[in-house]
């Protein structure tokens, strides 16, 4: 199966991620590169999509943003620029695409990624923040070049209209992708959160978990790997130990949520994350 989901392609497994601004940039771009090459059996191309190219190591191919000529939508928690990569063309690359978050740990191989399904099909992580809606997950996806126009031709027809209805682009792609969308199996792909951090109060004595099933770990909404790995949950906590965390939360100097919310939130040092996200 997989000779023939790649035949477009010439037999080479494309990877592809898009950076804009300054949020991520090369040291990013440069780990997950660098995490594709140890997890994956040649041969295999990484693209990015990028508003600059300075850093970038030179394995990396860069290619120009792909032009959409609309406003981005607003106090919308979607990443709706992603919706550049769902032209027609996308740089010189054809046949299927295997689209990467730059925030992602890359923990084992990604060969089978490009076995599930047939060769026309959009293949998505399972969403797993919402276990009762059939929804996938744009962190990781696959999808063939060109597949995708009509569901950008709706997005530019009214993005904020769009992303006022579906909130979240994975729900737009999940719900109109042309022909449906298939899903990988849910335990290759986890995410930090559901899935790796301990329960309120094993969270205070024991690190997070690496489930052997785990292929690829995602981290979203602000949670990025080195919070973890430093041991804070995101980019606004300090890493504390956990008695002097648990002592702040309850006299309210640590305070951002409820008490019990604070209280689940803390993570002690994930090392395992440094383990693989690296160069």
């Amino acid at each position: 199966m997989m000779s023939k989901i790649l035949d477009a392609s010439g037999g080479v497994k494309q990877i592809i991620c898009i950076n804009w601004g300054t949020k991520y940039g090369p040291p990013f771009i440069n780990r997950l590169y660098a995490m594709v090459q140890r997890n994956i059996t040649p041969p295999f191309t990484f693209t990015c999509f990028t508003d600059n190219r300075d850093g970038i190591r030179p394995e990396v191919l860069c290619e120009d943003l792909p032009e959409l000529d609309v406003v981005m939508p607003v106090n919308s928690r979607g990443i709706w620029p992603k919706a550049r990569l769902w032209g027609a063309t996308l740089g010189k690359l054809k046949g299927t695409v295997l689209f990467l978050d730059l925030d992602l740990v890359i923990v084992s191989s990604l060969d089978d990624f490009f076995t599930v399904g047939e060769p026309d099909d959009v293949v998505m992580a399972k969403n797993q923040t919402t276990p009762f809606e059939r929804l996938g997950q744009t962190s990781l996806f696959r999808f063939p070049v060109g597949k995708l126009v009509p569901i950008q031709e709706k997005f530019r027809a009214d993005p904020q209209k769009v992303a006022d209805k579906y909130r979240y682009e994975q729900r737009f792609v999940t719900k109109n992708a042309p022909g449906g969308v298939k899903f990988y199996p849910r335990r290759w792909v986890l995410h930090f959160r559901q899935d790796c951090r301990r329960p309120f109060p094993l969270n205070y004595f024991l690190p997070p978990k690496l489930p052997k099933s785990a292929r690829v770990v995602i981290f979203p909404r602000g949670l990025l790997p080195q919070h973890a790995l430093e041991g804070k949950y995101g980019g606004k906590q300090v890493a504390t130990a956990p008695a002097t965390y648990f002592m702040n939360v309850i006299t309210g100097r640590e305070r951002r949520h409820s008490v019990f919310s604070d209280l689940r939130h803390y993570i002690k040092p994930t090392l395992w994350v440094g383990d693989h996200w690296r160069e």
